[in-house]
């Protein structure tokens, strides 16, 4: 959303000084959230398996692009995740005090049809996926003696409610949702807070593929009657990165125009 871009120049840099790593960060609410936290004065780690979308993102970020870096990494992967965070703790020499989650696929079909290969691949890229960061990373704040530290993952409201043609996915989004809360229980000791985001219908390139009949059905039961913008879950990812948040771990943050309230 332009607008949401063009507003930017009136933020706050609450995130200033701070390094930012996001997953997924090639397309959809994943670039939209690097760009957020650009515009609010982070260092931001672009993080994708498709290189090629990753310097798509890059190349929209404000201010110096060469604070700013690009990781290919296969998330499922626990040697390219452990690489990953090798890397960007020898580029920035330090690890990264804010991650956000945002890698993710659908491979949608009706549970009686669906593969088994279908559904162990959307866990293994939602669900593993973000287990594996989140390991990863709170390691390496925790073994850098680094006070704090932020994780945002994204889930969705279908993990909450279920969704036709959708049991692998809302499988692995109710389960980023228990992973968040048990994650934030356990790293609460060492000042890291887990947060999760649950977005509703939002226009990226993964909505794109909804049929627009079933589409317009969607927004029938949205109140605010239109799909979200990748900027408005940016927000709402920079809100939990940030001390505003401060007193706030284990919480699932509705982002969805009031559907399925």
């Amino acid at each position: 959303m332009a607008a949401g871009r063009a507003a930017a120049g009136g933020l706050r840099l609450r995130l200033s000084s701070r390094l930012a790593l996001v997953t997924g960060g090639g397309s959809g609410i994943g670039r939209a959230v690097c760009q957020r936290f650009a515009d609010e004065g982070a260092t931001v780690a672009v993080v994708d398996i498709d290189e090629g979308s990753a310097n798509e993102t890059l190349k929209s970020l404000p201010c110096d692009r060469q604070q700013h870096s690009v990781f290919r990494t296969d998330v499922t992967s626990p040697q390219s995740v452990h690489s990953l965070v090798s890397s960007v703790q020898e580029k920035f020499s330090r690890p990264p005090c804010i991650t956000v989650n945002c890698a993710g696929i659908t491979m949608d079909d009706l549970l009686l049809k669906m593969e088994a290969e279908a559904f162990d691949r959307v866990l293994k890229v939602n669900l593993m996926g973000t287990f594996l960061v989140i390991q990863a990373v709170a390691k390496a704040l925790i073994a850098s003696g680094t006070k704090g530290g932020s994780i945002v993952n994204l889930g969705s409201i279908v993990g909450k409610v279920g969704n036709l043609g959708q049991a692998n996915y809302t499988a692995s989004k109710a389960g980023v949702m228990a992973l968040t809360k048990t994650s934030a229980k356990e790293l609460a000791r060492f000042g890291i807070r887990c947060n999760a985001i649950l977005p509703g219908f939002i226009d990226t390139p993964m909505a794109a593929k909804v049929p627009p009949k079933i589409l317009e059905k969607v927004l029938q039961l949205v109140p605010m009657g239109r799909l979200g913008d990748p900027s408005e879950v940016a927000s709402a990812c920079a809100f939990l990165a940030s001390d505003d948040s401060s007193y706030i771990t284990g919480a699932n943050l509705e982002v969805t125009g009031g559907l399925f309230m």
